[in-house]
Parts: structure tokens; C-alpha cells; sequence
């Protein structure tokens, strides 16, 4: 069904530790907003698309938002790699330093446990379509935030791809629910 490429979708190769950084980023990890979130929501919400493109573009789409768990994730690494027990206390990472060691929990930025509380699936198509519009306009906004709370460029830069990838899949939507509306129309004609 999906062909995995052992790289990310875009590389990843931050040079300084920042755990604030990394602390912040972490709810596009486990947050509401977050890729997570995403990718189980549209992949769960499939099944209920009435036609094949709509399913076919949920699938596309889940899938790619689990490569932004990994970007994420490999962003979260990178930031807090070598970093002291000392250094994760005072960056208030040290709950998930207690509890995991150096592993990373999907958490939002307050250390609030990733929740399927998260994951909106309704079964109505439209309702769905609409949800993941707003969706993804969240996780957009959350990107531009977290771009202002950065001066590195090489955050800047993965952030902003992230970003460019949350306008494409609102578009993406735009167009599924176009294509649900001609098909319940279609039903219409008799």
C-alpha cells in the first residue's frame, strides 16, 4: 500500500541545542494541533469518504503528515541531543526527562499527553472535509508562531516547509470537498 523511503521528507539538520526550542515544538509533536493528530484523524476519516479520490487523497495525505511526525521528531532530537539532566530542568523538560529518560513523548508544549481526544472523525464527509480545513489552518498558524519565537535559520527553514505543506493539504481539502459535493448532487438526478 505505501512505499517507505528510509530519509525525511525534507532534511533535518539543526546545529545548536535549544531545548525552549525543542520544549515549544513539541506540541506540533503530541498537541491538538499537532502532526499526530493529523495524520491518525484524515487516515481514520477515510473509510467514510464516498468516493475513491477522496479516499485516495485522505490516504495521501495521512500518510504524509506521519513524515511530519518524523520531521518533528527529528527536529525535537536534534534540539536536546547531549543535553544534561540540569539543562532539561531548567529548559522545563524535566518531567519527560523523569518519566522517559532522553525519549521523546508525543506531549504538547506543556507536557500534556498526546489523547485521541485529539482525533475528530464524524462520518459525514462534508463535516469531516470542513474539520480538516480548520485543521490544518490551526497547524499553520501554530507553524507562524512558532517562527517568531526563533531567530535560527535553520528552524525557520524546516518550519516553514512544514507550513507551505499545511497550505497545500487546505487546498487539497478544498478540492475533496468539491468533489463530495458533485457526488452528492450526482445522487440527486434522476
Amino acid at each position: 500500500m505505501w512505499v517507505y523511503e528510509k530519509t525525511l521528507q525534507y532534511p533535518v539538520n539543526l546545529k545548536c541545542r535549544d531545548l525552549r526550542m525543542a520544549k515549544v515544538i513539541m506540541t506540533q509533536l503530541g498537541g491538538p494541533n499537532g502532526e499526530l493528530a493529523a495524520a491518525l484523524r484524515y487516515l481514520q476519516q477515510r473509510y467514510t469518504m464516498p468516493t475513491g479520490k477522496s479516499k485516495g487523497l485522505l490516504t495521501d495525505i495521512g500518510t504524509e503528515e506521519l513524515a511530519h511526525v518524523e520531521i518533528i521528531s527529528s527536529m525535537i532530537y536534534q534540539l536536546t541531543d547531549g543535553a544534561t539532566p540540569e539543562e532539561l530542568k531548567a529548559a522545563g523538560m524535566d518531567t519527560n526527562y523523569a518519566q522517559f529518560g532522553h525519549g521523546i513523548q508525543p506531549t504538547d508544549s506543556n507536557g500534556v499527553p498526546f489523547t485521541t481526544a485529539y482525533i475528530n472523525v464524524f462520518s459525514d464527509p462534508v463535516t469531516d472535509l470542513h474539520e480538516n480545513m480548520a485543521a490544518e489552518q490551526k497547524a499553520l498558524a501554530t507553524y507562524y508562531q512558532l517562527i517568531n519565537l526563533t531567530d535560527d535559520p535553520d528552524i525557520k527553514d524546516v518550519l516553514s516547509f512544514l507550513g507551505q505543506r499545511e497550505i497545500t493539504h487546505y487546498q487539497r481539502f478544498g478540492e475533496a470537498l468539491m468533489d463530495v459535493y458533485d457526488f452528492t448532487e450526482c445522487k440527486k438526478i434522476f
